[in-house]
């Protein structure tokens, strides 16, 4: 998808593209080894090699949504993405995310942030990872900063 077709597309058309696009890119760097979940684990990441992250993913869901502490971490996140020029989005479903990059045996208890970093060979790139990029792009375009993305129901 070009930039220009991305520019067409109505916002429920980009959101749902977005949704099925993350789907992708966040199975694939999971196969990858290039995920990093869980809040002070994304914490320590972009403290100790934030050339590395390529994306970020903040989720939440009603139980969480008045958790004082989970608010500051985001903005605090989200203040360091925007320094760093990372995009960053927002899906409001935490346990589907958790679902997508978390492993069968076990359940993940803090999936609120999830990194997409790339290794220091360079040896995986995804074009999805592109279209999200440019999805940011734009909806930074439209003033929304941080723009909120729905994932595919399974």
């Amino acid at each position: 998808m070009t930039f220009e077709e991305v520019l067409i597309q109505k916002p429920a058309e980009r959101a749902q593209c977005a949704g099925a696009a993350l789907e992708e890119v966040l199975v694939s760097a999971k196969d990858n080894d290039s995920l990093t979940v869980g809040v002070y684990e994304c914490a320590k990441v972009m403290n100790l090699d934030p050339d590395s992250v390529s994306f970020c993913v903040l989720a939440t869901d009603e139980q969480f949504e008045w958790d004082i502490a989970l608010q500051i971490h985001f903005t605090l996140i989200q203040s360091f993405c925007f320094d760093n020029d990372i995009s960053i989005v927002r899906v409001s479903d935490m346990q589907r995310l958790a679902d997508i990059v978390g492993d069968k045996a076990e359940q993940l208890e803090d999936a609120h942030c999830v990194l997409i970093t790339n290794p220091a060979d360079g040896s995986w790139e995804d074009p999805t990872l592109e279209k999200l990029h440019l999805f940011c792009e734009e909806s930074r375009r439209l003033n929304d900063w941080v723009p909120e993305i729905s994932l595919p129901e399974r």
